[in-house]
């Protein structure tokens, strides 16, 4: 049996009592990272680093390797959540409810259901309404996103390229195809919603929600790509509250700057005199972040 009144609940029994822990709140909290930068590391001192710079949160993560990729070693968690004072996420495998729960217990701030991780459960997704921590979970469309705020996520995350190569391309195609799809849903007369509920597979409450609200119904950021100022800025203008940025902008030869730019692209997105002062001498920093010739070729022959 668990302590501190949690107890195992997937069958009969819940985690917490979600009627103690409203979705409101965790909406809440969520609400206090946006217009910020949540920037993925690996150690104590990346940690620090973007705490100096101004970041509103870190994703912890581990140094690229090969094979599963699980959740990462608690103490680890433990050890950067105790060289900040700034939210700490972490990531759980998509469906692997235990992970989050050990996550929980550590006492991370934001629990993220990673698609970056293996997967532990290819149907079903963790019922986010039994824990206490708020959510984030990815999603490539709207009704990807409606479905897992359904579930319970408090955060939405727009995700683009996985690999960390620096390509911003599919992070755009993905938040456009989010924003138009609510332009769209935004025209509709309420007879139209219901068809378009059911052709996205979209909650019809919570597409009815996102149509008078002119947005997503939780705080939406993009992910994927973001690897300097004007990534940053452009995911801002075209309506996202934030953005996730991976932890290959630190692997290059200033990173504090480059990191300390994208923080400020976020804050300053509509300022071209800003974004100009905090691009300039970023070039040679960004070494090692541009695609291979091998990735280029590849795209110039799916343009052909």
């Amino acid at each position: 049996m668990a302590e501190d009144g949690a107890v195992t609940v997937y069958n009969n029994t819940a985690i917490t009592d979600a009627k103690k822990n409203p979705f409101s709140i965790k909406v809440g909290l969520a609400q206090m990272l946006r217009g910020g930068s949540i920037l993925e590391v690996s150690s104590a001192e990346q940690a620090k680093i973007a705490e100096e710079v101004g970041a509103c949160s870190i994703l912890v993560s581990e140094r690229t390797r090969g094979g599963i990729q699980r959740m990462l070693d608690p103490a680890l968690i433990k050890e950067i959540k105790q060289s900040v004072s700034i939210p700490v996420i972490a990531r759980a495998r998509v469906g692997h409810f235990v992970e989050a729960q050990i996550l929980e217990r550590i006492g991370v701030d934001y629990i993220d259901e990673s698609e970056v991780l293996a997967i532990a459960d290819e149907d079903n997704f963790i019922n986010k309404h039994n824990f206490r921590s708020p959510f984030v979970c990815g999603c490539k469309n709207l009704g990807e996103a409606l479905r897992r705020v359904r579930e319970g996520a408090a955060i939405i995350r727009t995700q683009g390229d996985l690999s960390g190569s620096g390509n911003i391309a599919e992070t755009v195609k993905n938040v456009r195809s989010v924003m138009g799809e609510i332009r769209v849903l935004n025209n509709m007369d309420e007879d139209e919603v219901f068809a378009f509920s059911k052709k996205i597979a979209a909650p019809y409450d919570l597409l009815v929600q996102t149509k008078q609200m002119g947005r997503l119904p939780v705080v939406h950021f993009a992910a994927g790509g973001i690897v300097s100022p004007a990534d940053a800025a452009l995911m801002m203008q075209l309506g996202c509250d934030g953005v996730f940025v991976g932890s290959e902008v630190f692997n290059c030869s200033d990173p504090y700057n480059r990191v300390r730019g994208i923080v400020q692209a976020v804050r300053h997105y509509n300022d071209p005199h800003v974004l100009v002062e905090i691009s300039c001498g970023l070039e040679d920093a960004m070494a090692g972040l541009n695609l291979s010739e091998e990735r280029i070729e590849k795209f110039e022959e799916g343009e052909a």
